[in-house]
């Protein structure tokens, strides 16, 4: 492993060293068109078959899902499971491509990829119904300020030595932001001392020709007892928002670590949840209901939809149904779900400065 990681940082620092002079300043990462666009996920597939597609579109907007959010559990929250199923309702377009690979023994492998794009007005209003939190766009680009020691002594990770930091700076894109990285001039490499004591407050004064005024400091070591460890601080305008380390067998993911590390502390800080109203039982009534095929559309509406947990029929009367409904979120959130297609709608808006009614008030389409 030792000498993998020292042909690694030789490749980034020696093909790299050409571009020097071109190079200044940060320079941000994530070429790849979903760091640009969160509604966009790249997801692996077995093949380009129908059932293979749709599961990998289910798995691609989850990843959409997580990017909005910041949040790596987003996946596990109520009701997400379910919408996943509705993903390819949801696909604006989608593409192959082919992604090649190197293993560790100079094998190529390729795999094939599925490029799935949704469309924002439906993904957002999945997102506000079911409760998730939201972090917002633009997002920042922290300033890495990282230094490795492979055993012969600390040195800074600038932007001529990129490709050294690739599992930290792609980790980041798949969280759904991007990270820059210093110039790497002869008095920021004088830094590494202040990176290896966490210095933060020098780090910050160093940092501040660049922006935003935040800062990723991490250092990467060979751990006691085997394997690599990192160890992180965060900084947002000269408060610390966190502090973490990351150990792993493979110096790669020790370092990814730190992309997930501040990501969840711009989420904690900055992700705001949209107002869909509490959970609980909620009483409602469908009007218009004429014939069997009626009370059948709505079932199948309310039973496609993912904020809805139970059904309890009430009472039915002339052409009204009323209903007791188990929300996940409020009524704002069903409202929110409730698209072209379902059988249908709110017979009037729900207006935020007024009491919810005892009986909400829906009609069929």
């Amino acid at each position: 492993m030792r000498r993998s990681l020292a042909f690694f940082l030789f490749l980034a620092l020696g093909l790299s060293a050409p571009l020097a002079s071109a190079q200044s300043g940060v320079r941000t990462e994530g070429d790849l068109a979903s760091a640009q666009n969160p509604y966009q996920a790249e997801v692996p597939v077995n093949s380009q078959s129908d059932a293979d597609r749709n599961g990998a579109l289910s798995r691609a907007l989850g990843a959409v899902l997580g990017k909005l959010s910041g949040d790596r559990s987003a996946m596990t929250r109520p009701g997400v499971a379910q919408a996943l199923r509705g993903a390819r309702d949801m696909v604006e377009s989608y593409d192959y491509r082919q992604d090649q690979s190197v293993s560790a023994t100079g094998a190529p492998s390729f795999r094939t990829l599925l490029v799935a794009r949704f469309r924002q007005d439906d993904v957002d209003g999945l997102v506000a119904a079911l409760g998730l939190p939201v972090w917002p766009q633009p997002r920042p680009k922290p300033v890495v300020w990282m230094a490795i020691d492979d055993g012969s002594g600390p040195r800074l990770v600038g932007v001529q030595q990129a490709n050294a930091a690739r599992p930290l700076l792609d980790r980041a894109v798949e969280r759904g932001f991007r990270l820059g990285l210093p110039g790497g001039g002869a008095a920021e490499q004088a830094l590494v001392g202040a990176i290896w004591r966490q210095d933060t407050a020098a780090i910050a004064r160093a940092s501040s020709r660049y922006a935003p005024p935040m800062q990723l400091v991490g250092k990467l070591y060979r751990a006691s007892g085997g394997g690599w460890m990192a160890d992180w601080v965060f900084v947002d305008d000269g408060r610390e928002l966190g502090r973490w380390s990351t150990r792993d067998s493979d110096a790669r993911r020790a370092m990814a670590g730190g992309a997930d590390g501040a990501a969840e502390a711009l989420v904690k800080r900055y992700a705001k949840v949209p107002e869909a109203g509490p959970a609980g039982v909620y009483r409602v009534a469908i009007t218009g209901l004429r014939s069997a095929d009626d009370y059948l559309r709505v079932a199948a509406t309310l039973q496609s939809l993912a904020v809805v947990r139970s059904i309890v029929p009430v009472q039915a009367s002339g052409d009204r149904l009323e209903l007791d409904l188990e929300l996940i979120t409020g009524l704002q959130g069903l409202n929110r779900m409730l698209g072209g297609s379902a059988a249908f709608e709110p017979a009037m808006p729900l207006l935020d400065d007024e009491p919810l009614p005892p009986t909400a008030e829906y009609r069929l389409r």
